[in-house]
Protein backbone atom coordinates (compact mmCIF):
# COMPACT_ATOMS: atom_id res chain seq x y z
CA UNK A 1 0.00 0.00 0.00
CA UNK A 2 1.57 2.98 -1.14
CA UNK A 3 2.47 5.29 1.68
CA UNK A 4 0.86 9.14 2.10
CA UNK A 5 3.06 11.76 3.32
CA UNK A 6 1.22 14.64 4.88
CA UNK A 7 3.55 17.56 6.49
CA UNK A 8 2.83 18.65 9.79
CA UNK A 9 2.53 22.51 10.12
CA UNK A 10 0.77 25.01 12.20
CA UNK A 11 3.64 24.88 14.26
CA UNK A 12 4.09 29.02 14.93
CA UNK A 13 2.92 32.23 13.30
CA UNK A 14 5.51 34.57 12.01
CA UNK A 15 4.65 38.77 11.81
CA UNK A 16 4.00 39.58 8.09
CA UNK A 17 7.07 41.78 7.81
CA UNK A 18 9.95 41.90 10.29
CA UNK A 19 11.31 45.15 10.98
CA UNK A 20 14.95 46.38 12.33
CA UNK A 21 13.88 45.60 15.37
CA UNK A 22 12.51 41.82 15.17
CA UNK A 23 14.62 39.27 15.71
CA UNK A 24 13.85 35.44 17.25
CA UNK A 25 14.86 34.47 20.39
CA UNK A 26 14.10 30.47 21.59
CA UNK A 27 14.47 28.92 24.72
CA UNK A 28 14.61 25.14 25.13
CA UNK A 29 15.05 24.35 28.48
CA UNK A 30 15.72 21.01 29.95
CA UNK A 31 13.61 19.15 32.46
CA UNK A 32 16.95 18.74 34.13
CA UNK A 33 18.60 22.07 35.09
CA UNK A 34 22.03 23.15 34.16
CA UNK A 35 24.15 26.07 32.21
CA UNK A 36 22.71 27.63 30.11
CA UNK A 37 24.46 28.53 26.54
CA UNK A 38 23.41 30.94 24.31
CA UNK A 39 23.85 30.83 20.62
CA UNK A 40 23.71 33.89 17.65
CA UNK A 41 23.56 33.82 14.43
CA UNK A 42 23.03 36.20 11.71
CA UNK A 43 24.65 39.46 13.38
CA UNK A 44 25.70 39.41 9.46
CA UNK A 45 23.39 38.91 6.75
CA UNK A 46 25.24 37.02 4.45
CA UNK A 47 26.71 34.14 6.60
CA UNK A 48 23.85 31.71 6.12
CA UNK A 49 25.91 29.06 7.21
CA UNK A 50 25.84 30.71 10.95
CA UNK A 51 22.13 31.06 10.84
CA UNK A 52 20.70 27.95 9.37
CA UNK A 53 22.61 26.14 12.01
CA UNK A 54 21.22 28.13 14.38
CA UNK A 55 17.97 27.88 13.02
CA UNK A 56 18.66 23.80 13.07
CA UNK A 57 18.54 23.97 17.17
CA UNK A 58 15.51 25.59 17.15
CA UNK A 59 13.92 23.04 14.81
CA UNK A 60 15.85 19.48 15.38
CA UNK A 61 17.39 19.68 18.70
CA UNK A 62 15.72 18.91 22.52
CA UNK A 63 17.37 19.60 25.48
CA UNK A 64 17.31 17.13 28.59
CA UNK A 65 19.74 18.97 30.86
CA UNK A 66 20.69 22.78 30.80
CA UNK A 67 19.18 25.57 28.90
CA UNK A 68 19.77 26.54 24.85
CA UNK A 69 18.90 29.84 23.96
CA UNK A 70 19.03 30.59 20.48
CA UNK A 71 19.11 33.58 18.48
CA UNK A 72 18.84 32.23 14.49
CA UNK A 73 18.36 36.15 12.94
CA UNK A 74 20.25 38.30 14.81
CA UNK A 75 20.26 41.23 12.12
CA UNK A 76 17.10 40.34 10.70
CA UNK A 77 16.81 43.29 8.07
CA UNK A 78 20.27 42.45 6.76
CA UNK A 79 19.09 38.59 6.09
CA UNK A 80 16.33 39.83 4.29
CA UNK A 81 18.36 42.61 2.19
CA UNK A 82 21.20 39.66 1.12
CA UNK A 83 23.62 42.47 3.02
CA UNK A 84 26.50 42.19 5.31
CA UNK A 85 25.35 45.19 7.35
CA UNK A 86 27.58 46.38 10.34
CA UNK A 87 26.02 45.44 13.28
CA UNK A 88 28.55 43.72 15.06
CA UNK A 89 30.80 46.68 14.91
CA UNK A 90 28.20 48.51 16.87
CA UNK A 91 28.24 46.71 20.52
CA UNK A 92 30.63 49.64 22.17
CA UNK A 93 28.16 52.19 21.51
CA UNK A 94 25.30 52.74 19.23
CA UNK A 95 23.01 55.75 18.40
CA UNK A 96 19.52 55.58 18.83
CA UNK A 97 18.94 57.25 15.90
CA UNK A 98 20.53 54.13 14.27
CA UNK A 99 18.02 51.65 12.79
CA UNK A 100 20.20 48.62 14.99
CA UNK A 101 19.53 50.69 18.28
CA UNK A 102 16.59 48.97 19.09
CA UNK A 103 18.28 44.63 18.01
CA UNK A 104 21.09 45.80 19.62
CA UNK A 105 19.92 46.62 23.06
CA UNK A 106 17.60 43.85 22.89
CA UNK A 107 20.03 41.28 22.62
CA UNK A 108 22.68 43.27 25.24
CA UNK A 109 19.70 42.60 27.75
CA UNK A 110 19.95 39.00 26.72
CA UNK A 111 23.51 38.71 26.47
CA UNK A 112 23.92 40.04 30.13
CA UNK A 113 20.91 38.19 32.15
CA UNK A 114 22.11 36.26 35.24
CA UNK A 115 21.05 32.85 33.47
CA UNK A 116 23.59 33.02 30.81
CA UNK A 117 26.52 31.23 31.26
CA UNK A 118 28.45 31.23 27.50
CA UNK A 119 27.64 32.79 24.52
CA UNK A 120 28.92 31.98 21.00
CA UNK A 121 28.54 34.05 17.95
CA UNK A 122 28.35 32.25 15.37
CA UNK A 123 29.86 33.42 11.67
CA UNK A 124 30.64 32.80 7.94
CA UNK A 125 34.30 33.66 7.37
CA UNK A 126 37.13 35.04 4.47
CA UNK A 127 39.23 32.42 3.05
CA UNK A 128 41.21 29.91 6.03
CA UNK A 129 42.89 31.62 9.15
CA UNK A 130 46.61 30.31 9.59
CA UNK A 131 49.06 32.27 12.05
CA UNK A 132 51.39 32.75 9.62
CA UNK A 133 50.87 33.78 5.90
CA UNK A 134 50.77 30.97 3.33
CA UNK A 135 48.44 33.22 0.46
CA UNK A 136 46.27 35.99 0.51
CA UNK A 137 43.54 33.15 1.24
CA UNK A 138 44.85 31.31 3.96
CA UNK A 139 47.03 34.10 6.43
CA UNK A 140 46.90 35.49 9.95
CA UNK A 141 44.08 38.09 7.92
CA UNK A 142 41.60 35.41 7.20
CA UNK A 143 38.91 34.51 9.59
CA UNK A 144 37.59 31.05 7.93
CA UNK A 145 37.41 28.04 9.50
CA UNK A 146 38.80 29.40 13.41
CA UNK A 147 37.64 29.57 16.68
CA UNK A 148 37.84 33.16 17.85
CA UNK A 149 38.95 34.48 21.86
CA UNK A 150 39.11 37.68 22.84
CA UNK A 151 41.46 36.56 25.45
CA UNK A 152 42.66 33.25 26.62
CA UNK A 153 40.44 33.42 30.13
CA UNK A 154 37.98 35.10 32.49
CA UNK A 155 38.68 34.75 36.02
CA UNK A 156 35.26 34.05 38.10
CA UNK A 157 32.63 32.35 36.12
CA UNK A 158 32.53 28.83 35.10
CA UNK A 159 33.26 28.42 31.78
CA UNK A 160 36.03 31.24 32.04
CA UNK A 161 39.22 29.08 30.46
CA UNK A 162 37.88 30.38 26.83
CA UNK A 163 41.09 28.72 25.13
CA UNK A 164 40.83 25.52 26.60
CA UNK A 165 37.17 25.33 25.51
CA UNK A 166 38.02 26.60 22.00
CA UNK A 167 40.51 24.14 21.41
CA UNK A 168 38.40 21.21 22.82
CA UNK A 169 35.70 22.57 20.19
CA UNK A 170 38.41 22.63 17.41
CA UNK A 171 39.77 18.89 17.96
CA UNK A 172 36.61 17.85 17.80
CA UNK A 173 35.71 19.26 14.51
CA UNK A 174 38.69 18.62 12.79
CA UNK A 175 37.96 14.77 14.05
CA UNK A 176 35.50 15.13 11.16
CA UNK A 177 37.05 17.44 8.70
CA UNK A 178 37.99 15.39 5.41
CA UNK A 179 40.96 17.30 4.73
CA UNK A 180 44.04 18.86 6.62
CA UNK A 181 43.83 22.00 4.49
CA UNK A 182 40.08 22.55 5.86
CA UNK A 183 41.21 22.10 9.66
CA UNK A 184 40.17 24.72 12.17
CA UNK A 185 42.64 27.03 14.41
CA UNK A 186 42.92 29.03 17.53
CA UNK A 187 42.61 32.65 17.01
CA UNK A 188 43.23 35.04 19.63
CA UNK A 189 42.90 38.41 18.95
CA UNK A 190 43.53 39.66 22.41
CA UNK A 191 41.07 42.28 22.11
CA UNK A 192 41.28 43.51 25.80
CA UNK A 193 45.44 44.39 25.42
CA UNK A 194 45.11 45.56 21.84
CA UNK A 195 46.89 49.06 21.30
CA UNK A 196 44.96 50.18 17.79
CA UNK A 197 41.37 50.41 17.84
CA UNK A 198 40.49 47.56 16.68
CA UNK A 199 37.34 46.13 15.12
CA UNK A 200 36.82 43.56 17.33
CA UNK A 201 36.83 46.37 20.48
CA UNK A 202 33.19 46.83 19.24
CA UNK A 203 31.85 43.40 18.52
CA UNK A 204 29.04 41.29 20.35
CA UNK A 205 31.87 38.76 21.93
CA UNK A 206 33.68 41.65 23.21
CA UNK A 207 30.51 43.52 24.57
CA UNK A 208 30.21 39.62 26.06
CA UNK A 209 33.82 39.50 27.55
CA UNK A 210 33.63 42.88 29.32
CA UNK A 211 30.44 41.92 31.04
CA UNK A 212 32.60 38.85 32.28
CA UNK A 213 30.73 36.63 29.92
CA UNK A 214 32.61 33.86 28.41
CA UNK A 215 32.20 34.05 24.73
CA UNK A 216 33.88 33.77 21.37
CA UNK A 217 33.15 33.14 17.82
CA UNK A 218 33.18 30.30 15.33
CA UNK A 219 33.99 31.10 11.92
CA UNK A 220 33.33 28.65 9.04
CA UNK A 221 34.95 29.66 5.94
CA UNK A 222 32.70 30.89 2.94
CA UNK A 223 34.75 28.67 0.71
CA UNK A 224 32.69 26.01 1.69
CA UNK A 225 29.05 25.22 0.47
CA UNK A 226 26.45 26.62 3.11
CA UNK A 227 25.28 23.22 4.12
CA UNK A 228 29.36 22.49 5.20
CA UNK A 229 29.54 25.37 6.94
CA UNK A 230 26.33 24.66 8.86
CA UNK A 231 27.50 20.85 9.48
CA UNK A 232 30.74 22.78 11.06
CA UNK A 233 29.31 25.10 13.39
CA UNK A 234 26.61 22.25 14.17
CA UNK A 235 29.94 20.20 15.35
CA UNK A 236 30.96 23.40 17.28
CA UNK A 237 28.24 23.68 19.02
CA UNK A 238 27.84 20.22 20.34
CA UNK A 239 31.11 20.07 21.79
CA UNK A 240 30.50 22.91 23.59
CA UNK A 241 27.38 21.67 25.09
CA UNK A 242 29.07 18.49 25.81
CA UNK A 243 31.92 20.37 27.65
CA UNK A 244 28.58 22.42 29.53
CA UNK A 245 27.31 18.93 30.33
CA UNK A 246 24.47 19.90 28.37
CA UNK A 247 22.42 17.14 27.29
CA UNK A 248 20.61 17.16 24.04
CA UNK A 249 18.94 14.79 21.66
CA UNK A 250 18.53 15.53 17.68
CA UNK A 251 16.04 14.02 15.14
CA UNK A 252 18.64 13.68 12.31
CA UNK A 253 22.31 12.04 11.51
CA UNK A 254 25.18 14.73 12.29
CA UNK A 255 26.69 14.25 8.47
CA UNK A 256 26.91 17.07 5.49
CA UNK A 257 24.69 14.91 3.47
CA UNK A 258 21.93 15.15 5.85
CA UNK A 259 22.63 18.74 7.03
CA UNK A 260 22.19 19.85 3.27
CA UNK A 261 18.78 17.54 3.44
CA UNK A 262 17.94 19.30 6.60
CA UNK A 263 18.22 22.94 5.01
CA UNK A 264 15.85 21.57 2.00
CA UNK A 265 13.11 19.49 4.21
CA UNK A 266 12.63 22.72 6.46
CA UNK A 267 11.45 24.91 3.72
CA UNK A 268 7.85 24.62 4.06
CA UNK A 269 5.36 27.61 4.32
CA UNK A 270 1.35 27.26 4.96
CA UNK A 271 -0.96 30.14 4.57
CA UNK A 272 -5.19 30.76 4.49
CA UNK A 273 -5.54 29.27 8.26
CA UNK A 274 -3.42 26.25 7.03
CA UNK A 275 -5.47 25.35 4.27
CA UNK A 276 -2.38 26.09 1.71
CA UNK A 277 0.86 24.49 1.76
CA UNK A 278 3.72 25.41 -0.29
CA UNK A 279 7.78 23.21 -1.07
CA UNK A 280 9.80 25.95 -1.27
CA UNK A 281 12.43 23.87 -3.08
CA UNK A 282 13.25 24.82 -6.08
CA UNK A 283 9.84 27.29 -6.90
CA UNK A 284 9.37 29.23 -9.91
CA UNK A 285 10.03 32.76 -10.00
CA UNK A 286 6.02 33.52 -9.91
CA UNK A 287 2.92 31.53 -8.44
CA UNK A 288 0.04 33.65 -10.29
CA UNK A 289 -3.47 34.29 -9.48
CA UNK A 290 -2.79 32.40 -5.69
CA UNK A 291 -5.59 32.27 -3.56
CA UNK A 292 -5.16 34.45 -0.62
CA UNK A 293 -7.75 35.73 1.85
CA UNK A 294 -10.08 38.82 1.45
CA UNK A 295 -9.54 42.06 3.53
CA UNK A 296 -6.48 39.78 5.88
CA UNK A 297 -3.08 40.54 6.13
CA UNK A 298 -1.42 37.17 4.82
CA UNK A 299 -0.75 34.88 8.31
CA UNK A 300 2.24 32.61 7.61
CA UNK A 301 2.76 29.31 9.61
CA UNK A 302 6.42 27.96 9.21
CA UNK A 303 8.58 25.88 11.96
CA UNK A 304 11.74 27.46 10.47
CA UNK A 305 12.73 31.57 11.98
CA UNK A 306 14.51 32.06 8.86
CA UNK A 307 11.39 31.67 6.52
CA UNK A 308 8.94 34.73 5.59
CA UNK A 309 6.42 36.63 3.43
CA UNK A 310 7.29 40.31 2.70
CA UNK A 311 5.06 42.71 0.51
CA UNK A 312 6.58 43.81 -2.56
CA UNK A 313 4.20 46.38 -4.64
CA UNK A 314 0.77 44.07 -5.11
CA UNK A 315 2.73 41.09 -4.40
CA UNK A 316 4.50 39.32 -1.97
CA UNK A 317 8.06 37.39 -1.85
CA UNK A 318 9.01 34.36 0.00
CA UNK A 319 11.88 34.60 2.08
CA UNK A 320 14.16 31.57 3.03
CA UNK A 321 17.21 32.83 5.05
CA UNK A 322 18.78 35.25 2.56
CA UNK A 323 17.78 33.71 -0.53
CA UNK A 324 14.38 35.25 -2.49
CA UNK A 325 12.74 32.65 -3.24
CA UNK A 326 9.47 33.58 -5.81
CA UNK A 327 6.86 35.99 -5.20
CA UNK A 328 3.13 35.29 -5.12
CA UNK A 329 0.52 37.12 -7.28
CA UNK A 330 -2.31 37.15 -5.13
CA UNK A 331 -5.54 36.65 -6.25
CA UNK A 332 -7.71 37.66 -2.96
CA UNK A 333 -10.44 35.77 -2.51
CA UNK A 334 -13.37 34.43 0.73
CA UNK A 335 -12.39 31.03 2.23
CA UNK A 336 -14.72 28.58 2.52
CA UNK A 337 -14.34 26.62 6.08
CA UNK A 338 -17.04 24.13 5.29
CA UNK A 339 -14.93 21.31 4.81
CA UNK A 340 -11.05 20.68 5.76
CA UNK A 341 -10.35 17.78 3.77
CA UNK A 342 -11.03 16.46 0.05
CA UNK A 343 -11.34 12.52 -1.25
CA UNK A 344 -8.95 11.69 -3.75
CA UNK A 345 -7.77 8.50 -5.26
CA UNK A 346 -3.88 8.44 -5.33
CA UNK A 347 -2.91 5.65 -8.06
CA UNK A 348 -5.84 3.82 -7.24
CA UNK A 349 -6.02 4.29 -3.70
CA UNK A 350 -8.97 5.95 -2.21
CA UNK A 351 -8.06 8.41 0.71
CA UNK A 352 -8.97 11.54 2.68
CA UNK A 353 -6.93 14.01 2.19
CA UNK A 354 -6.62 17.09 4.27
CA UNK A 355 -6.17 20.72 2.86
CA UNK A 356 -2.26 21.95 2.74
CA UNK A 357 -0.83 18.01 2.49
CA UNK A 358 2.10 17.28 -0.19
CA UNK A 359 0.64 14.20 -1.75
CA UNK A 360 3.01 11.56 -3.35
CA UNK A 361 1.91 10.70 -6.68
CA UNK A 362 3.43 7.88 -8.90
CA UNK A 363 1.28 7.52 -11.75
CA UNK A 364 -2.09 8.72 -11.53
CA UNK A 365 -4.72 11.11 -9.61
CA UNK A 366 -8.62 12.01 -9.33
CA UNK A 367 -10.23 14.15 -6.93
CA UNK A 368 -14.12 13.14 -6.04
CA UNK A 369 -15.50 16.07 -4.79
CA UNK A 370 -19.13 15.78 -3.52
CA UNK A 371 -21.80 17.78 -4.86
CA UNK A 372 -21.47 21.67 -4.54
CA UNK A 373 -17.94 22.05 -4.59
CA UNK A 374 -15.37 22.25 -7.82
CA UNK A 375 -11.93 21.15 -8.74
CA UNK A 376 -9.46 23.57 -10.32
CA UNK A 377 -6.20 21.51 -11.25
CA UNK A 378 -3.72 24.15 -12.19
CA UNK A 379 -1.88 22.97 -15.23
CA UNK A 380 -5.07 20.89 -16.67
CA UNK A 381 -7.00 22.02 -19.21
CA UNK A 382 -10.50 20.62 -20.21
CA UNK A 383 -11.91 22.49 -23.19
CA UNK A 384 -15.32 23.64 -22.06
CA UNK A 385 -15.42 21.96 -18.66
CA UNK A 386 -15.13 23.96 -15.68
CA UNK A 387 -14.87 21.15 -13.06
CA UNK A 388 -11.67 18.82 -12.95
CA UNK A 389 -13.20 16.66 -10.57
CA UNK A 390 -13.54 12.93 -11.11
CA UNK A 391 -11.07 12.38 -14.08
CA UNK A 392 -8.19 10.54 -13.20
CA UNK A 393 -5.11 12.88 -14.17
CA UNK A 394 -1.83 11.33 -15.04
CA UNK A 395 1.67 13.67 -14.92
CA UNK A 396 1.54 13.83 -19.11
CA UNK A 397 -1.29 15.74 -18.74
CA UNK A 398 -0.42 18.90 -17.13
CA UNK A 399 1.27 21.91 -18.42
CA UNK A 400 4.42 22.04 -16.29
CA UNK A 401 4.27 26.48 -17.01
CA UNK A 402 1.92 26.16 -14.41
CA UNK A 403 4.02 23.82 -11.80
CA UNK A 404 4.77 25.25 -8.36
CA UNK A 405 8.45 23.90 -8.78
CA UNK A 406 10.83 24.41 -12.08
CA UNK A 407 11.10 20.79 -12.42
CA UNK A 408 7.23 20.66 -13.89
CA UNK A 409 6.63 17.72 -11.21
CA UNK A 410 4.81 19.64 -8.46
CA UNK A 411 1.08 21.49 -9.09
CA UNK A 412 -1.71 22.70 -7.17
CA UNK A 413 -5.02 21.48 -6.47
CA UNK A 414 -7.63 23.94 -5.75
CA UNK A 415 -11.11 23.58 -3.76
CA UNK A 416 -13.81 25.86 -4.47
CA UNK A 417 -17.00 26.26 -3.00
CA UNK A 418 -19.13 28.20 -5.17
CA UNK A 419 -16.99 31.42 -5.41
CA UNK A 420 -14.95 30.73 -2.31
CA UNK A 421 -11.46 28.78 -1.53
CA UNK A 422 -11.86 25.72 0.51
CA UNK A 423 -8.47 24.66 -0.04
CA UNK A 424 -5.57 23.71 -1.65
CA UNK A 425 -3.42 20.44 -1.63
CA UNK A 426 -0.37 19.53 -3.52
CA UNK A 427 0.09 16.38 -6.21
CA UNK A 428 3.85 15.69 -5.87
CA UNK A 429 5.21 13.79 -9.09
CA UNK A 430 8.86 14.01 -7.27
CA UNK A 431 11.06 11.18 -7.37
CA UNK A 432 10.81 8.95 -4.25
CA UNK A 433 14.25 10.33 -2.71
CA UNK A 434 13.05 13.94 -3.02
CA UNK A 435 10.32 14.01 -0.93
CA UNK A 436 10.25 14.86 2.89
CA UNK A 437 8.90 13.17 6.31
CA UNK A 438 6.76 14.71 8.35
CA UNK A 439 8.31 17.58 10.36
CA UNK A 440 7.88 18.31 14.00
CA UNK A 441 8.18 21.59 15.94
CA UNK A 442 10.56 22.25 19.15
CA UNK A 443 10.38 25.34 20.26
CA UNK A 444 7.73 28.64 20.64
CA UNK A 445 8.83 31.50 19.13
CA UNK A 446 9.87 34.62 21.92
CA UNK A 447 8.00 37.92 21.72
CA UNK A 448 9.61 40.19 23.91
CA UNK A 449 7.27 42.83 24.24
CA UNK A 450 4.85 40.40 25.20
CA UNK A 451 6.32 38.32 27.43
CA UNK A 452 8.77 35.36 27.05
CA UNK A 453 7.59 31.51 26.24
CA UNK A 454 10.21 28.74 26.66
CA UNK A 455 8.95 24.58 25.89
Amino acid sequence: MQRLLIFSFLLFVLPLQLSAADFSFYQHQGKVPGATLLVIGGVDGDEPGAFHAAASLVTHYQIEKGHLWIVPNLNAAAILKRQRGDMNLKFASVAKSDPDYLPVQRIQNIITRPQVDLVLNLHDGSGFYHPQRISSQRSPYRWGQSCVIDQSSLKGPRFGNLQKMAETTIQHINQKVASKDHYFQLKNVRTRTAKEDIPAKKSLSYFAVRHNKPAFAVEASKTDPVHLRTYFHLLALESLMRQMDINFTRDFPLSPEAVRQLIKDDALISLADGRIQLDLNNMRPTLNNFPLPLNKKPVFNTNNPLISLQPDGQRYRVHYGNNRLAFLQPEYIELDHSIASVPMSIDGLSQQISFGSIIPVTEEFKVNVKDGYRVNVIGFARPGQPDDGHVKIRHSQLNRKYSIDKSGLLYRVEIYRQERFSGMVLVDFRPRSAKKEPLVAQATPVNLKSGERHN
